[in-house]
């Protein structure tokens, strides 16, 4: 890919993120509101569980920190980091708000790291490098800031479990979005109307996206010295991520005709979700 294209894509995405900062802070008043909506969701509690008190964390193309901010509400050290102004500048004005000491955050480009090598026990890129112009290049020097024996965990979109919004786009477009209410988070009515705008422009609006299988992933764990750990949602057949999950230990990845089948699946598990799978891994 030319150097043209890659300014081309990094500046159309950068603009779209500064215009729609993902996710807003509505509804949070204080850093425990933060904590208690976190928690309700299966996969941030066990982190907050099973992470190791007094690790250094990335959290890498962190949008507003809300992630980076929970996981430090401990004795955690946690660098949110982000291309986008205004979203770090959310993130920040709340951590300073409130005076959270354990958190910074850093305004800096996936492809231009200025982060020292193997300096951090677990990072984290989710809904990331599937907005960037060479997600494989990015996934490879993220990797070089996890700690021997350190964790890296990413979530993309998921090649067939985001056909269905996919499908929604088109329609979205043919019909000038009068069929919004396909969407199961446009329909929701508990959501304010920030939030409903948000998710729309990031699942349906956005300049730039690409879309992986999970055989991709692990070739990219295997190239870069990553042990396969985990997956969410599980990629064997008839495994199941369960609230009582051991996040970061080892669990059987199975084969491809077991990747093959259970990405089939997420077509209509995971399809309301915006088909996105995480896969955690270990620097050996």
């Amino acid at each position: 890919m030319t150097g043209e294209r890659r300014e081309d894509i990094g500046n159309k995405v950068r603009a779209f993120y500064e215009d729609c900062s993902f996710p807003g802070y509505e509804g949070f008043e204080t850093p425990f509101d933060l904590v208690e909506k976190a928690q309700r969701g299966i996969y941030a509690r066990l982190l907050d569980e099973q992470l190791p008190l007094g690790v250094r964390i990335l959290d890498a193309g962190c949008g507003t920190g809300q992630l980076a901010i929970f996981l430090s509400m401990v004795h955690r050290k946690v660098v949110g980091m982000d291309f986008s102004y205004p979203s770090l500048h959310k993130g920040n004005d709340f951590k300073e708000k409130f005076g959270r000491r354990n958190v910074s955050f850093v305004q800096m480009d996936l492809f231009y790291l200025g982060l020292k090598e193997e300096s951090f026990d677990y990072v984290f890129c989710n809904g990331v490098l599937h907005h960037t112009e060479n997600a494989r290049q990015a996934f490879q020097n993220l990797c070089r800031l996890v700690k021997s024996g350190g964790y890296i965990t990413i979530g993309l979109y998921n090649r067939y479990g985001r056909l269905l919004l996919d499908l929604r786009r088109w329609l979205f477009r043919l019909t000038n979005d009068k069929l919004k209410w396909l969407d199961f988070f446009l329909r929701n009515k508990s959501l304010g109307e920030e939030k409903k705008h948000i998710w729309f422009m990031d699942q349906y609006r956005n300049p730039h996206e690409e879309k992986f299988s999970v055989d991709e992933v692990l070739k990219w764990f295997r190239q870069n010295n990553i042990e396969h750990i985990n997956s969410i949602p599980k990629i064997r057949l008839g495994d199941r991520f369960t609230a009582d999950d051991r996040l970061f230990e080892p669990h059987d990845p199975g084969g491809p005709l077991d990747h093959l089948f259970c990405q089939l699946g997420w077509m209509f598990s995971q399809g309301k979700e915006g088909g996105f799978f995480i896969t955690i891994g270990r620097k050996a």
